[in-house]
């Protein structure tokens, strides 16, 4: 098949293509008056990396599981080198939920923190001769 009908079932555009083929993650081969062509296995390929690049991965990430179809695996991460790669994306994914829980935590601090300060405020304001909350940004308080 030619480059377009390969974008065209892969979802994907030629441009993306000839880049994969500039880094070589798809075979270069040329028919006799200098056109690409592709067959099913290189659909294969791309469909591997694809995936792979929907779950965050990388495309340099995606070479082991390339290299590994291409030495006729039936599955792109049945080779260790795709394994390490799962292993490495995993600790990556388990530090980023780490630091994504403690700034949740953070943010749940300040927000009660604000509560009880607007909540303070609030009941101030009931005392006669208390201080009148006002938002800065508007419409958060009476005037």
């Amino acid at each position: 098949m030619r480059i377009g009908e390969l974008a065209a079932r892969a979802g994907t555009t030629t441009r993306t293509l000839r880049y994969y083929e500039s880094r070589g993650l798809l075979p270069a081969r040329r028919n006799g008056n200098g056109h690409r062509t592709y067959d099913e296995s290189d659909l294969r390929l791309l469909r591997q990396i694809r995936t792979l690049q929907d779950f965050g991965f990388g495309l340099e990430e995606t070479r082991p599981f390339v290299e590994c179809l291409r030495a006729g695996h039936p599955e792109g991460d049945s080779c260790p080198a795709s394994l390490q790669v799962y292993r490495r994306k995993l600790g990556e994914l388990d530090t980023l939920i780490a630091e994504l829980g403690a700034v949740r935590e953070q943010v749940g601090r300040q927000l009660a923190r604000a509560e009880a300060a607007r909540a303070a405020l609030a009941a101030d304001a009931a005392v006669p001769g208390g201080p009148v909350p006002e938002c800065e940004l508007g419409g958060g308080g009476p005037r």
